[in-house]
């Protein structure tokens, strides 16, 4: 039987679809709201009467795998307990429990490291010391000094020590992304901190150091690898041998690579460097600059047993090369910050008139008031009526305003009246960049001295001031006196954490920071009157006994005290103006009788001529001592004849203080017009048959010395000092004993730094104030 399909008119499948057609677009509206309310209805109906789902748990992240701690394993617990429950009960406060994915924070050590958990010990320090080497001289050194630093580390036994011994790391032979990508992996022991030392000795071929210097430029620039992929370090340092025969300067090579290698780490570590480079000629000096360096990371790695940190100013000292723009104004190796008028909130203390807690005595030394007002018979008679209504009080309090200004600007407040800072230039000579005028004059050298003051108080205000409104004033004693024993201590234990301070500063060199370490000259001439302290001779003994030299600086003020004085290495007293009208313009001295102080002063100073040396210290100020005073200092000379007299243009501190007070750029003299005036002074003073000449200059400070004939011994001059035979003669004859200056005098001037040769210390390279090499002209 044959079926047959119909067949259906085209024209009436036409009229279908365009009928079907019409009526979307009559009635889509309601057909598209109907579909979404019947979506509703089913999402709503499926919410209702779904089976729940579980709960999503997350587990924190767990940096250190290697041991559980307490608090990661009550997280686990409470995660399995809930575990195929079917609906999760909210918390009494009606919200959920949130489970940070943050590093599970541990106790600590008694070593400042993570300790794990409690009954886990704390961690341990791994030392890896890299090296190259081509001839096998420096995989020798390196072996020996990690044996040497491993004894001095472990001391008799690992198993009581926090570090393990160090491990000795060829650079030609390990994989460079194992170390120097990310610090290397926790061990099977348990937790370990690592410390990198790096030995580097430098070629002028290629060697394995180019490949590794490429490395370290590469992970620094790659944009895959975090900035400083190598932060989790304790520290690094790096020593650099060098041939100066090759090489004779640093600017020419000696130990360039070395200097690389501690740019980069410097970058890569976050600036961890936690001691100086350090330099060594393997033909001369070698293992003694290694044994110093040894002995200063040493230091570092015990304090980092002790403390956990690289200490005080690490990281973060500044930039691989680093800008000396400090927005500072400098002055015989002080450091001044300037302070906006708007920011000022201090007064001279006698112009405040402050009432300072009264100090209780709770085991302090009885307070002394002393008044230094006047001298003679009348001014008895008013000292006793002072000091029967003074109010003692402490100088400086803690927490003061003078305080917090005086901290604030780098000073160290040792007690309640005394002070220490470090300057400028034992900054610039640590790293290499020069010392002040004492190391051409003198023969001191900057990184070995200490600036310091037993007394922050004042009796001038002059225009050239640093600390206006900063440091007291007074014209006598009137507060508290802390023994000398308590200043002694306290200002070399605060001056020797500053240098440590210095230790992570790019270019800081280790041989000169390891000699920084023992105090060899203190420069009483901070701030304030330093002989204005009671007990200066007592301070003074403690620092001779321990064989550092003295230079004291005074203003001329304090007659009786300038009298009473003991032996120091040399006796500064300040001559800033020629006659009475102009000191007073300058000095703005608060004694009444301020210029018969001031001649009493230069008597006394031509008495001890013969028993100390004497310097007149001349700050040039333009438009104020300069012009036209030529012959007034020339019969101040005359009148004092000290042993030398020094010259120097006034700084410029930029404070608004020194503005009211006249003060201005068009104040500084230039270096030539200094040049000049000491010309026509040493002229004046030959005129009159006095035996002086031009010894010395720094021009690098503005700084010109004349000195007396007695020191020009076969047409040399020798200004320079023989420290160990001051000390010898102050053993043997003691501190108020009968020796001339001639016979501790030294050995003669160096040629550099004699007139004319500019006086910059050869051994160092001149810098512009962004730390670029200045060529020599």
């Amino acid at each position: 039987m044959a079926f047959e399909i119909p067949l259906v008119d085209p024209v009436t499948v036409a009229e279908v679809a365009r009928y079907a057609v019409e009526l979307w677009h009559e009635h889509r509206i309601p057909i598209l709201l109907s579909a979404v309310f019947l979506l509703g209805l089913l999402r709503t109906y499926l919410h209702l009467y779904s089976e729940p789902r579980q709960e999503l748990l997350v587990l924190p992240k767990i940096y250190e795998t290697d041991k559980k701690t307490k608090e990661t394993a009550n997280v686990e617990k409470e995660i399995k307990e809930k575990t195929g429950i079917a609906k999760k009960e909210k918390a009494s406060n009606g919200g959920p429990k949130r489970i940070k994915g943050d590093k599970v924070r541990t106790k600590k050590g008694t070593n400042g490291n993570d300790s794990g958990s409690e009954s886990e010990g704390p961690r341990k320090i791994q030392v890896l010391v890299f090296y190259s080497s081509l001839t096998g001289n420096t995989e020798r050194y390196t072996k020996d000094f990690a044996k040497e630093l491993g004894d001095l580390l472990l001391g008799k036994s690992e198993a009581e020590s926090n570090f393990l011994a160090p491990q000795v790391l060829d650079l030609a032979e390990i994989d460079y992304d194992e170390y120097f990508i990310s610090p290397p992996k926790a061990t099977a022991d348990g937790p370990v901190d690592y410390f990198y030392l790096l030995i580097i000795p430098s070629y002028n071929i290629d060697s394995i150091n180019d490949t590794f210097l490429a490395h370290l430029d590469e992970t620094h620039h790659d944009f895959r690898i975090d900035t400083s992929p190598l932060a989790p370090l304790l520290g690094y340092s790096v020593f650099g041998y060098g041939d100066r025969d090759g090489w004779p300067t640093e600017e020419e090579g000696y130990c360039v690579q070395a200097k690389q290698v501690d740019k980069w780490m410097a970058k890569l570590t976050g600036r961890k460097r936690a001691f100086p480079l350090g330099m060594g000629d393997y033909k001369r000096d070698g293992k003694e600059r290694l044994s110093e360096w040894q002995s200063g990371v040493v230091d570092v790695l015990k304090m980092i047993e002790q403390t956990g940190s690289l200490g005080e100013g690490v990281p973060g000292s500044g930039e691989p090369i680093e800008s000396d723009d400090e927005d500072i104004a400098e002055d015989d190796g002080e450091v001044v910050y300037e302070e906006s008028e708007s920011k000022k909130t201090l007064e001279d203390v006698e112009d405040l008139g402050r009432i300072i807690k009264q100090t209780q005595g709770d085991g302090q030394a009885a307070p002394i008031a002393i008044d230094f007002t006047d001298f003679g018979k009348t001014g008895k008679a008013v000292r006793a009526k002072k000091t029967a209504t003074v109010t003692i009080k402490e100088m400086v309090p803690v927490g003061s305003p003078t305080y917090t200004s005086l901290t604030k600007q780098g000073y160290a407040i040792v007690g309640s009246h005394s002070g220490v800072k470090i300057c400028r230039w034992t900054k610039s000579a640590l790293r290499g960049r020069g010392s002040c005028y004492k190391y051409s004059f003198y023969g001191i050298n900057s990184h070995q001295c200490m600036e310091t003051t037993p007394s922050l108080s004042c009796s001038n205000k002059c225009v050239f001031c640093w600390r206006h409104g900063t440091n007291p004033v007074g014209t006598s004693w009137r507060w508290v006196v802390d023994p000398p024993d308590l200043i002694f201590n306290g200002v070399k234990e605060n001056h020797y954490k500053k240098i440590k301070m210095m230790r992570g500063v790019p270019g800081v060199r280790a041989e000169r920071f390891a000699e920084a370490m023992r105090i060899r000259h203190c420069a009483l001439s901070l701030v304030g009157e330093p002989i204005f302290y009671p007990y200066i001779n007592e301070f003074l003994g403690m620092l001779h006994k321990e064989r550092i030299s003295s230079f004291l600086v005074c203003n001329a003020q304090h007659p009786d005290q300038l009298a009473a004085l003991q032996h120091v290495t040399q006796l500064y007293v300040s001559i800033d103006a020629s006659n009475k009208e102009s000191l007073r313009r300058i000095d703005r001295p608060l004694h009444r009788d301020f210029w018969e102080r001031f001649q009493r002063c230069l008597d006394i100073l031509r008495e001890r001529r013969f028993r100390q040396r004497t310097v007149f210290r001349l700050t040039l100020v333009k438009d104020f001592n300069l012009e036209d005073e030529v012959e007034g200092y020339a019969d101040l000379v005359e009148k004092g004849l000290p042993c030398f007299v020094e010259i120097k243009g006034v700084t410029y501190c930029g404070t608004s203080t020194a503005g009211s007070a006249g003060l201005t750029m068009a104040n500084v003299p230039f270096y030539q017009e200094v040049c000049d005036f000491v010309v026509a002074l040493n002229k004046a003073l030959n005129k009159r048959g006095l035996k002086y000449g031009i010894a010395a200059e720094h021009a690098h400070s503005c700084c010109i010395l004349l000195a007396s004939e007695r020191f020009n011994v076969d047409g040399k001059w020798h200004t320079l000092i023989d420290y160990e035979k001051f000390f010898n003669l102050l053993e043997e004859k003691g501190p108020d004993g009968d020796f001339t200056p001639e016979d501790y005098m030294g050995a003669a001037t160096p040629e550099w730094a004699t007139w004319g040769n500019g006086g910059f210390d050869p051994r160092d390279q001149r810098v512009d104030r962004k730390g670029r090499p200045i060529e020599a002209p």
